[in-house]
């Protein structure tokens, strides 16, 4: 079922997801739904990037996260002349670009790789960061948490939170569709039992957090709160927004005095969410063919990256796939934490999985034609240390696995006009730093926020009306 975290009712931040989708549940004066939708239009002055290469080339983004801290050695940057307890079980393999190596147990996305550029020198060095809670904030919102406990942990999601980088889009370029604007899934973002830290809307209020959809997209979705309640006719429904239309035309003192709430544009497209349809129909994957379906894979992974695709086409400007495994999870079963085995998993499950859907979406993706003015991120929150055995965070590790690694990892990018085929940055012979051309995670959300034509230095007002820039970092040169 569809699993929303947190109480019913109206916080002081804003409404719960539940009530702002719950159609069916809206009130005679509709207060609920349709303040989801009171965006702020986009009327500053042009930014200073108008007409800079690839500034603006996005309409949208898929941000595949891969939580956990994925091996970059073992996947995406091997190291065959290192030495053994470095370099690791597996053997590289050619790409369809010369230079450019890949694990052997990714053939597809080899065969993929002048779709994509891959960024190997993803680097920061951490302040309290090396456990996943503090790093997922980091990686998604641009900053680094004001509190981290000496375990690398951080309180649950807070009011005071920076935003989500989807928050922030889904603001700042609300879709023209009546779709949803920014959707999360399959599972929240979790180490132990803090759960969401890094993926909601923070100070921004809770209008702007994903859509979370909390399922496993290789079985039947369910949608209620998308679907009109039975005894809620589309045509009830229309008459209260016609009513609701008249009192405002009719009670313009009444519409001062309630100004957050007035009846306007965004009445409309709060309905249209609900009675067009459109969002609830990007949800249903029997209208894929079984073929492709195959392509992304029968896992929960594979059939997320093909829903994520069905949004993109239907307008959604956000869509975040998170790997589905919590973080301190079994390794044998689902999580990219190799401590205690790495080579297993990856060979087994990881690996394949991760080949298969990702090398899917992208091809997809580009034979459609959204690939233009999509970009495609796929990242973790860290990568994994060369040498094996041993202990950088505090983590107990066996002797084949490999513990947190913030120093040096890798990301992949395409999408937007950027060309693929290459390699940005390089690592040194260790996997341990970069070799040139360092990357901060936030450079890498600049780049997001630059695809978008939205200005990486723009100012935001946090909780406290205190001046941030959106994020402090500098955008890669990939156009």
């Amino acid at each position: 079922m569809l699993v929303i975290p947190g109480k019913s009712g109206t916080l002081c931040d804003g409404p719960t997801r539940r009530e702002l989708l719950r159609a069916g549940s809206i009130s005679l004066f509709g207060l609920s739904l349709p303040h989801f939708f009171q965006w702020q239009k986009a009327q500053a002055a042009p930014s200073r990037l108008e007409g800079a290469k690839g500034f603006g080339s996005a309409r949208s983004v898929i941000m595949i996260f891969l939580q956990g801290g994925p091996s970059h050695l073992d996947i995406w940057d091997p190291k065959p002349d290192a030495p053994s307890n470095i370099r690791g079980e597996f053997k590289p393999i050619p790409t369809k670009v010369p230079g450019i190596q890949l694990s052997e147990h990714m053939p597809m996305l080899a065969a993929e790789v002048k779709r994509y550029t891959l960024i190997r020198s993803m680097s920061y060095t951490p302040s309290g960061l090396f456990n996943h809670t503090a790093a997922i904030y980091q990686m998604l919102t641009g900053y680094p948490p004001d509190r981290v406990s000496p375990s690398g942990q951080l309180e649950p999601p807070s009011p005071a939170d920076f935003p989500t980088a989807g928050s922030h889009i889904s603001k700042l370029m609300p879709p023209k569709e009546p779709v949803l604007p920014f959707v999360e899934m399959p599972r929240p973002l979790q180490e132990s039992n803090v759960i969401g830290k890094g993926g909601a809307a923070g100070f921004l209020g809770k209008a702007y957090d994903p859509y979370r959809l909390y399922q496993d997209p290789n079985k039947p979705i369910k949608l209620e709160d998308l679907t009109l309640r039975k005894e809620v006719p589309p045509e009830r429904l229309k008459d209260r927004l016609e009513l609701l239309k008249g009192i405002n035309q009719s009670m313009p003192d009444l519409e001062k005095a309630l100004k957050d709430y007035a009846i306007d544009e965004y009445y409309a497209k709060a309905f249209d969410l609900v009675l067009s349809g459109k969002a609830r129909d990007a949800f249903d994957l029997s209208k894929e063919p079984d073929k492709l379906r195959e392509r992304y894979g029968r896992k929960t992974f594979g059939q997320s990256l093909l829903l994520a695709r069905r949004l993109i086409e239907a307008g959604t400007r956000f869509v975040q796939v998170n790997w589905p495994a919590v973080a301190n999870g079994n390794p044998e079963v689902d999580a990219f934490d190799t401590h205690a085995a790495n080579f297993g998993p990856l060979k087994n499950l990881h690996c394949p999985v991760l080949d298969r859907g990702l090398s899917a979406v992208i091809e997809d993706m580009d034979q459609r034609g959204l690939l233009k003015e999509t970009l495609v991120v796929a990242v973790g929150e860290f990568g994994r240390s060369p040498r094996m055995g041993v202990s950088t965070s505090g983590n107990t590790n066996s002797p084949d696995g490999r513990d947190h690694w913030p120093y040096c990892y890798t990301a992949l990018i395409t999408g937007a006009g950027s060309p693929g085929g290459r390699l940005y940055g390089e690592s040194d012979a260790t996997g341990s730093s970069p070799k040139e051309n360092p990357v901060h995670p936030n450079d890498l959300l600049a780049t997001v926020y630059y695809a978008l034509g939205i200005d990486p230095d723009m100012e935001v007002r946090n909780h406290l009306n205190q001046p941030r820039e959106l994020v402090k970092g500098k955008s890669l040169s990939l156009w």
